[in-house]
């Protein structure tokens, strides 16, 4: 079963092309068509990828924001290094995670929160999406620590009955939120991009 399921990755055309063009994963090409689509991270931005392992966002991000820009990525795994690229391996629910991001932007904020996180699957769909509207909400936690008014927000949850609360509550913070599947999403995966458009930090 195993190896069937690596032959037929293997096959697949995003994960070829990741290969061929230098990328960690085949989840670069999601952030790249959402920023075809909604034009979030702009050339100088401060981004912060939560869930950044093994470091493909991070890729597409530093590619954007160019030399001038700084990508932040956060994982509890440990990620080979990418230059130009700061990586801190901590948990994003510890405040000691928190402080080394301080200590790196300074009093600066950030232009855009990015999070790929995705819970350690259990097979039991109700708890897995439960889980990752959990990391959503840690996302959206961050973006109102560190996000600067009219910053960006992009995350990943799966379908299910907290999808719209979770929804809401970033509707609340941000002048306007998109659900979006892009094309590089697996066909079999449940998965939406909540993408929360300029931040409303005093509401």
């Amino acid at each position: 079963m195993a190896k069937r399921w690596y032959r037929d990755r293997k096959k697949e055309f995003y994960y070829k092309q990741a290969k061929k063009q230098g990328y960690r994963a085949r989840s670069a090409y999601k952030l790249l068509q959402i920023q075809q689509r909604y034009n979030i991270l702009k050339r100088g931005d401060t981004i912060l990828d939560l869930g950044a392992a093994p470091g493909g966002w991070s890729q597409v991000a530093k590619e954007i924001v160019g030399e001038e820009g700084k990508v932040i990525g956060v994982d509890l795994l440990p990620i080979k290094p990418i230059k130009n690229i700061h990586f801190i391996e901590g948990d994003i629910t510890d405040t000691e995670t928190m402080e080394k991001i301080k200590e790196l932007i300074g009093k600066k904020k950030i232009d855009v929160v990015i999070s790929d996180m995705s819970p350690n699957i259990s097979g039991n769909y109700s708890l897995d999406q439960a889980r990752s509207v959990w990391l959503c909400e840690h996302a959206l936690n961050y973006a109102e620590n560190f996000l600067k008014e009219k910053g960006n927000l992009v995350c990943k949850v799966f379908e299910g009955e907290d999808f719209n609360n979770l929804r809401a509550k970033i509707k609340k913070r941000f002048h306007k939120v998109e659900n979006v599947i892009p094309k590089a999403s697996r066909k079999t995966s449940s998965e939406v991009y909540l993408v929360g458009i300029s931040f409303k930090p005093d509401s």
